[in-house]
């Protein structure tokens, strides 16, 4: 089966099993989910994630969690860039998701970075998504 969004896919893996309150998630690896998945777990989004590979399949990500008193620490992660309609903004515009408390994704010229790494870096770029 192809996928025209592999990152929206990831996304909507987690959101769905953080709203079954699930400790582990599992989903196919690649480069772009990796940089993102670094980004999450330097945020404190997500506790870790782990590259799984098995003889004959395809390599897997194997995401844990996080959950704070029982509450998922991501409250809402939503896909901002989609392969329909792309969103890049310069860093003199970069938008503050959720009045500072949440984190924008960005893949810049640099690499995949938070958007405040964005800022001290002063580049722009594509924006991936909102977490908070």
């Amino acid at each position: 089966m192809s996928m025209n969004d592999p990152l929206g896919d990831m996304l909507t893996r987690i959101r769905n099993a953080l709203q079954r309150r699930r400790p582990k998630v599992v989903t196919p690896a690649s480069n772009l989910r990796q940089r993102v998945l670094d980004v999450l777990a330097e945020e404190g989004y997500i506790r870790g994630y782990t590259r799984v590979e098995q003889k004959g399949e395809l390599p897997t990500f194997e995401i844990e969690l996080k959950y704070y008193n029982g509450q998922p620490a991501i409250r809402e992660i939503e896909r901002v860039s989609k392969p329909g309609r792309r969103v890049y903004s310069p860093v003199k515009t970069l938008p503050t998701v959720a009045n500072g408390l949440g984190v924008a994704i960005l893949s810049t010229p640099k690499g995949v970075m938070s958007d405040a790494r964005a800022r001290e870096e002063n580049v722009g770029g594509e924006i991936l998504c909102n977490i908070f």
